[in-house]
């Protein structure tokens, strides 16, 4: 049976194509059919009636592909790949320097899980794009309109789960991260959707990257190609790619109904409107323009595709700041790409003397020249089949620029030298040989960037770098470096551009990228206070280093009068952008931060009283902390673990000092957290002392609250006898808790300091319990949080431990004793070195014959005479008796002690006590005479 003869446009080359597969493949039928689809797929989109524009992101022969057509048949309408609802913000690029991302933002979600937010979504433009070329022209010449007809950015996530891939990786360079983490929506992305495709293109083109094998076998050849050949070309490349894919997975099911989505939106453009589809341009990824979907073509007879409503999300557009290294890390690129597509870009349009489009007042670091509109050509009638031909024909090798490689070299060197290489003119020799023999060992006559790159590490930077940069990176620098975009001031969000206007005082430009040093006296200058309060409230909500205090503090009560501070807003705009996408002053901002931080389902008491504290430093609001106090006591009084009791002590302490000096009476809520807290660690106090899950800090802190808070407690109408029966039903098992214990019952009267020094010295002198006494001196140093009055104890007791253990027995558990402390008590220490320096002598030779008061025993006293010292004391008490009468009354004592004038006082118990006691009758009455 005669084979049919080959029809259409690429009936040859479908030919030619199918009998390569049944010469060379395996299996010719599954190869033939793949070859001859991607055909097919080229003359399905050659044959369209609306003319199919393919494009790579970022790839210079796709942007000088499109100026090319844009100024040979100027087009009327345009459909861009690009989420519909990002259109408004294009208009704003003229106001930036690129590069920039278009970003839409959500916070407050309504039909997304709460645990996705934020929602982020970002399309990151460059000057050497098709996209840009586009919008350029269409923003700048009258009568073009400019369609958006991707879905929007809410379908996004409708339609995809959270990602983790890479398409949100996070990175944690500086410059890269100004996506965040971030969803990307790259327009043209070909990259093989499988491994193995990759590693066989990148073995047998001799290339380490996708991005280099795609800068060598695709951007190069088709810089210099004509309209049909690019378009051909590249329809051939998207076509392969989607072809070799795997099996149909949720990526692929998303693909095909962005493409439905996209030629629904164009038809029903071309119906409202009636534009003619020979004045459109469809400007899409290769990918997409090799689309097999049923609503594929106007002439499509399919439905158009169903779109489902948008979710409640409130989302927030605006433009941030966007760089090569960022948009690299966004899109898996090789490092250095973006940067050296950029370089391609500029060296073309120069060969070419192209004129490129550019929004009118773009902020450029040159001067440019105002785009030319050539005039308008009709379209060709048929198209020709370019394809063949440029399959067939060996490839064009560029000529070695001689010039161009040894500008490189030099400057490579040179670049080297200031960064601390030991690089000279024999360096930059063995660069430029080694460039081009790299280059012939990889079939390529021009040394790419990659090769030069590769040249210089291996010849300037021998394994050794002197300091930050290594040469790849300085390889990068010097082919055009990472470029980083800016937004300008009108493009900003209000919130932006109010922190900058009320920042003017310092008279610093906070739109550069460097680091600024303010230096504020406010009591010189009391007109910058405005600043500080802003300032302050920025270094809460913005990243650290945008914002860094060198001098100065802001804490309850107090406020500094001169502050020193290092500013880098213009490095973090992207963080100061996203702050005005919720809300208008940082004051809003603020406020709504903190009640999203006490509303959160995780948060703590100790999470809500820093949240009171930050709303009395920053914005000095009484409503504000009132809510958010209510708010701690409402989450204290849920809580079912102590694991923050030392952080709520702490903070609690802070906030009731603060109050009871600022304020005549404390606050309704301070009085119901001490009062909910009293009760609520009551309850929790058996509990926490036998579980092993808690810690000896965090019952030392419940005994420091309920020990510390007693008195204010009580006068709230708390009951004393809660804490005694909690206490009474504690029973701990481990040697720190027992300690405390032991501690609390002193507190409580109920274990004298002599029972308590008499279970000590029983411990020390049991051999099997002396291994666990560091642990009991833990729960003692923590002891005295709740119970301050130890100190002394604590210090007597560690004194005989290291004054009776022989040394067998104390240097073993003298590194534990260490760790210890150190672990557990850390915070607590100080507390016993200042009580041990006043019980030591100072000197070392007071010390030798220093007996400590613990082993002196009780000082011996003479008898009572029946004379008592005449002078202040005793005229102290003579004219106050009443006093000596409540003491004499409390200890028992009923006997008369005063006499006649004239007459001896009788020795009795008041008598004795004075006598016994002269040191504090002597303090009262230096006290009363010196008032």
């Amino acid at each position: 049976m005669t084979a049919p003869a080959p029809t259409g446009l690429f009936g040859a080359l479908r030919e030619q194509l199918t009998d390569a597969a049944a010469a060379f493949a395996d299996s010719p039928d599954a190869l033939a059919g793949i070859l001859a689809g991607m055909v097919d797929d080229v003359d399905r989109a050659l044959r369209e009636r609306l003319e199919i524009f393919p494009v790579c992101h970022h790839s210079p022969a796709s942007a000088l592909a499109m100026a090319r057509r844009l100024r040979a048949r100027p087009p009327k309408v345009i459909y861009l790949e690009l989420c519909e609802d990002l259109r408004p913000l294009l208009d704003e690029l003229r106001n930036c320097r690129l590069p920039v991302a278009v970003q839409a933002f959500a916070t407050e979600l309504d039909g997304f899980p709460a645990e996705w937010s934020p929602l982020s979504v970002i399309a990151p433009i460059t000057e050497a794009s098709a996209e840009y070329q586009a919008i350029a022209y269409a923003l700048d010449t009258p009568g073009v309109e400019l369609v958006l007809v991707d879905r929007s950015t809410d379908h996004v996530f409708q339609w995809t789960p959270r990602p983790d891939g890479p398409d949100a990786a996070p990175t944690s360079d500086e410059d890269a991260a100004l996506h965040g983490d971030a969803v990307g929506v790259e327009i043209g992305d070909l990259r093989p959707r499988f491994a193995e495709l990759e590693a066989y293109l990148l073995h047998h083109g001799k290339v380490r990257h996708w991005s280099e094998w795609w800068d060598q076998y695709v951007e190069r050849p088709l810089a210099d190609a004509d309209h049909d050949t690019y378009r051909q070309v590249m329809v051939l490349v998207g076509s392969l790619f989607r072809r070799l894919r795997p099996t149909a997975s949720a990526r692929d099911d998303r693909d095909e109904d962005r493409e439905r989505h996209m030629w629904t939106r164009m038809r029903q453009h071309l119906a409202a409107t009636g534009a003619d589809p020979a004045d459109c341009l469809y400007v899409c990824g290769a990918f997409h323009a090799a689309s097999g979907v049923e609503q594929f073509g106007l002439d499509s007879t399919a439905p158009d595709f169903a779109i489902s409503p948008r979710t409640g999300t409130r989302w927030r557009y605006g433009l941030i700041p966007s760089s090569h290294s960022a948009i690299e890390a966004q899109f898996g690129l090789a490092p250095g790409a973006v940067s050296i597509a950029a370089a391609n870009w500029t060296t073309a349009v120069a060969r070419t003397r192209l004129t490129p489009y550019r929004l009118a007042g773009q902020q450029t670091g040159k001067k440019g020249r105002r785009a030319r509109t050539a005039p308008a050509t009709a379209a060709p009638e048929t198209s020709t089949d370019r394809l063949t031909g440029f399959l067939a024909a060996p490839p064009t090798l560029d000529g070695l620029d001689e010039a161009e490689l040894r500008g490189w070299c030099v400057d490579i060197v040179r670049l080297a030298r200031r960064n601390g290489y030991l690089a000279s003119t024999a360096d930059a020799i063995a660069v430029f040989e080694t460039s081009i023999l790299l280059a012939n060992l990889r079939n390529r006559a021009r040394p790419t960037p990659y090769d030069f790159a590769d040249a210089a590490v291996t010849c300037i930077e021998k394994d050794v770098v002197p300091g930050r940069r290594d040469v790849r990176r300085l390889c990068e620098i010097l082919l055009g470096g990472d470029r980083i975009g800016q937004v300008g001031y009108d493009s900003l969000p209000p919130l932006a551009r109010d922190v900058l206007d009320r920042l003017r005082p310092l008279g610093l430009d906070l739109e550069r990228r460097t680091v600024q040093r303010a230096l504020l006296d406010l009591r010189a200058d009391p007109e910058l206070e405005p600043c500080s309060d802003l300032l302050w409230m920025l270094r809460h909500l913005l990243p650290a280093d945008a914002v860094r205090p060198i001098m100065g503090e802001r804490r309850l009560g107090h406020r500094s009068t001169q502050e020193s501070w290092d500013l880098a807003l213009g490095r973090n705009q992207r963080a100061l952008i996203e702050l005005g996408y919720e809300g208008v002053t940082v004051e809003q901002v603020l406020e709504q931060r903190l009640r999203r931080a006490v509303r959160r389902p995780d948060a703590t008491a100790a999470n809500a009283l820093a949240a009171v504290e930050d709303a009395i430093r920053l914005l000095d609001s009484p409503r504000l902390v009132d809510e958010l106090g209510t708010r701690a006591v409402e989450l204290l009084a849920a809580e079912r673990t102590v694991d923050d009791a030392p952080e709520v002590l702490r903070r609690i302490r802070r906030l009731l000092a603060h109050h009871r000096t600022s304020a005549p009476a404390l606050p309704a809520w301070c009085q119901a957290f001490v009062t909910t807290g009293y009760a609520h660690y009551c309850t929790l106090l058996p509990t926490a002392f036998v579980d092993e899950a808690t810690g000896v800090r965090q019952v030392g802190a419940m005994l420091g609250f309920l020990f510390g808070m007693e008195s204010l407690a009580l006068s709230l109408g708390c009951d004393r006898s809660q804490l005694e029966l909690a206490v009474a039903q504690a029973h701990p098992e481990t040697p720190a808790k027992v300690a405390l214990l032991w501690a609390a019952h002193h507190q409580l009267g109920l274990l004298p300091l002599a029972q308590l020094r008499e279970r000590c010295a029983e411990l020390l002198a049991n051999p099997l319990v002396v291994p666990a006494f560091p642990q009991y001196l833990s729960g003692f140093v923590h002891a005295l949080e709740p119970v301050p009055g130890l100190a002394p104890f604590v210090v007597e007791t560690m004194s005989a431990a290291f004054a009776g253990l022989p040394d067998p027995v104390l240097l073993p558990w003298l590194p534990t004793l260490v760790t210890t402390l150190r672990e557990h008590g850390a915070e607590l220490v100080p507390l016993l070195v200042r009580e041990a320096e006043r019980t030591f002598p100072a000197t070392l030779p007071a010390l030798d014959g220093w007996t400590p008061p613990w082993a002196a025993g009780p000082t011996p006293r003479a008898a009572p005479t029946p004379t008592v010292e005449t002078g202040a004391v005793h005229g102290l008490v003579s004219g106050h008796p009443e006093a000596v009468d409540a003491v004499a009354a409390l200890l028992g004592c009923d006997a008369p002690w005063r006499s006649p004038a004239g007459a001896a006082p009788p020795v009795d118990a008041a008598s004795t006590l004075v006598a016994t006691h002269p040191a504090t009758a002597y303090a009262v009455a230096a006290l009363v005479t010196s008032g």
